[in-house]
């Protein structure tokens, strides 16, 4: 029997003029090249001003809801347009991405932060408190003490477009 020499073996896909099957591009892969090609933080960009407009829409309809009966309820509304106005110049801008949007995004993750503390005050304050035998009650009944956290990620978004690279740098 004699021996084929690996370079003159043809595989049977070739033989026939077929190409060999090509595995198809996974989702994670492409936005992996989209984030090491530089797409990404424009994308992110609009995200954050997006993610800002419906959790401050959300924010607004609970604080309504309490009559806005303390004044730093208006804060998360106030903090809202900057991190609307970067974000949309984000995608459009590499100056205001590096620029305006971190600093607009930071305001809103600290303005998150309060709202955490102050939510977590106002559970305190309820008959019982953090009481062993009321927190469940007064978690379901009081200020919601995670809602907070959803403005402290959409901050956390807009903190990470201005570290991702730009397209054509």
């Amino acid at each position: 029997m004699a021996v084929i020499p690996r370079a003159k073996r043809r595989s049977p896909e070739r033989s026939a003029g077929r190409r060999p099957p090509v595995a198809p591009e996974h989702a994670i892969d492409r936005i992996l090249k989209n984030v090491e090609q530089g797409r990404f933080e424009r994308s992110l960009s609009g995200l954050t001003a997006l993610a800002a407009l419906i959790t401050t829409a959300e924010i607004y309809l609970e604080h309504w809801r309490a009559s806005f009966g303390n004044r730093w309820m208006w804060s998360p509304v106030l903090v809202t347009p900057p991190v609307m106005i970067a974000g949309i110049g984000g995608v459009f801008s590499r100056r205001w991405a590096k620029r305006y949007l971190p600093l607009a995004a930071l305001i809103y993750t600290a303005d998150g932060l309060a709202g955490e503390y102050f939510h977590a005050r106002g559970i305190a304050r309820r008959p019982g408190g953090f009481d062993k035998e009321l927190v469940t009650y007064n978690l379901a009944m009081g200020p919601p003490i995670f809602a907070p956290g959803l403005m402290c990620i959409v901050g956390g978004l807009g903190l990470l477009a201005a570290v991702l690279r730009r397209e054509g740098e």
